[in-house]
């Protein structure tokens, strides 16, 4: 019977192993993350929650709308502002009522770029200029 014992055990560790595993993959399947949406004229919908009419919109350049951008994230890093804060007041994504939170969320469930940069981000990390279909991002991991 006391060579079975060690049998047994290994196969527990074995399998704890590879439950212990499944949870890490499961976790790093979704993430939670926020983001500043800023829409300009090659935007797929050109109306906002800021700008029903897409009047502004439609006049922003890609240019224009990522130097905004860009302007957004120096003042989150640099700790003048903050993300909720900024998110809440320039996005144009209707998250901007929740500080731009999109809560969690997996693969494929976003547009690729997007996708791809909020899963190479690590938590609490803000990502450089992202282009989607959408318009111009910042975001920012939350989990």
């Amino acid at each position: 019977m006391a060579l079975f014992v060690p049998v047994i055990f290994a196969l527990n560790q074995s399998q704890r192993e590879e439950e212990e595993r499944e949870r890490e993959r499961k976790r790093m399947a979704e993430v939670r993350a926020s983001h500043i949406l800023i829409k300009h004229e090659g935007s797929r919908r050109k109306a906002s929650w800021k700008d029903p009419d897409g009047r502004v919109i439609s006049a922003t350049t890609r240019e224009a709308a990522a130097a905004r951008l860009q302007s957004l994230r120096e003042e989150i890093v640099s700790g003048r502002a903050k993300f909720a804060y900024l998110a809440s007041v320039h996005s144009d994504c209707s998250s901007a009522k929740r500080g731009g939170d999109l809560g969690k969320f997996g693969r494929g469930q976003m547009q690729k770029p997007f996708e791809d940069a909020t899963f190479a981000l690590g938590v609490g990390e803000i990502s450089g200029l992202v282009d989607t279909d959408s318009g111009v991002h910042i975001i920012l991991r939350t989990a």
